[in-house]
């Protein structure tokens, strides 16, 4: 499923720490002494998979759901680090919820499957937006197939916006059906990072045979598919256009 070499791996792995690094240091500032205390001891290195359980499903309680502090600083850190990687819009359980289940994974590869499987809505979206802070040694291909069928809208958004792991690790036949899947859901295009880099003659063509039909049945094309359609590959009336 990745795009990439096994040598890359090292690199990788550093720039993944010095991320994690960075959201932990973020998310202490954003919450207090109290909060802070407890979040370094759900961190602390442990095998205990209640232990992990319990904390990945307490961070809401014990640290609340504010957003991560604005900090334009750490925004431009974060994208040098991983490029397209953007935090800021995250809460602070959903920071700690990622931090909990990446340390947990890289000692117990399976943590990420078994959280995902007893996981609820909240849960799952932290879980999917974590995917860039997961090691390149883990297989998440399970994971991700689990998250691209559901039809609950913030798990799906959590993979497809602002995320840039699919658009770095997905195969192209995944990378389609994950944009059709959005066109699907309705959901914007816009935020998927990556899509006019990853635009491809069979998606083009599947994305103008949607428009057809959205345009058959009386339906508004959605402006933004056409960022997902290369302009060697659009013979068909974009919208405003005649026929």
């Amino acid at each position: 499923m990745a795009i990439g070499n096994a040598g890359d791996e090292p690199s990788k792995q550093g720039a993944i720490q010095a991320a994690r690094a960075l959201l932990g240091d973020w998310l202490q500032a954003s919450i207090g002494a109290e909060a802070g205390a407890w979040l370094a001891e759900a961190l602390a290195p442990t095998e205990d998979r209640q232990a992990i359980d319990l904390a990945f499903g307490l961070a809401p309680r014990r640290l609340g759901k504010r957003s991560l502090s604005d900090d334009a600083e750490r925004r431009a850190h974060a994208a040098a680090l991983l490029p397209g990687w953007d935090p800021s819009l995250w809460a602070v359980d959903e920071a700690a919820r990622v931090l909990i289940a990446a340390q947990a994974a890289d000692v117990d590869g399976a943590t990420l499957d078994r959280l995902a499987r007893h996981a609820d809505i909240a849960e799952q979206v932290a879980l999917y937006r974590g995917l860039p802070l997961y090691g390149p040694q883990l297989d998440l291909h399970d994971l991700l197939g689990r998250g691209l069928r559901t039809h609950a809208t913030p798990v799906f958004q959590a993979i497809a916006h602002r995320n840039p792991w699919p658009a770095a690790h997905l195969d192209e036949h995944r990378w389609n059906h994950l944009v059709l899947k959005a066109l699907f859901m309705e959901i914007s295009l816009t935020p998927l990072i990556g899509l006019q880099a990853r635009a491809n003659p069979a998606l083009s063509r599947m994305a103008q045979d949607y428009a057809d039909e959205r345009r058959a049945a009386g339906r508004q094309v959605p402006d933004d598919l056409w960022h997902c359609v290369r302009p060697e590959d659009t013979p068909h009336t974009r919208p405003g256009q005649a026929a």
